[in-house]
């Protein structure tokens, strides 16, 4: 069986304790600032349409407004749900 092995070499224990601790300081700051990304989610017209309870002509409408954005494979069309929720503006 072979072992490795790491010499370090004129480092004080105060300086390798230094690096140690800013290196752990480092781990806990991502550990709390760490946020996995979401995959997307992607919605029908009429998935979207009973989310925002209208009907699919006004969706249409919206498109061609440029107020929501599609997506599409072949003939489907899709939403990202965070764009459709972006969309909706805060009224006074």
């Amino acid at each position: 069986m072979q072992k490795n092995a790491t010499l370090i070499h004129e480092i004080t224990y105060d300086q390798l304790l230094s690096l140690f601790e800013g290196l752990q300081n480092q781990l806990n700051d991502l550990k709390e600032n760490f946020e996995p990304k979401k995959p997307t989610e992607y919605l029908t017209r009429n998935e979207v349409a009973e989310m925002l309870k209208c009907d699919l002509s006004t969706l249409w409408n919206w498109n061609k407004k440029g107020k929501l954005i599609p997506y599409g494979i072949g003939n489907r069309v899709y939403y990202k749900r965070d764009e459709v929720e972006a969309a909706i503006i805060r009224l006074r």
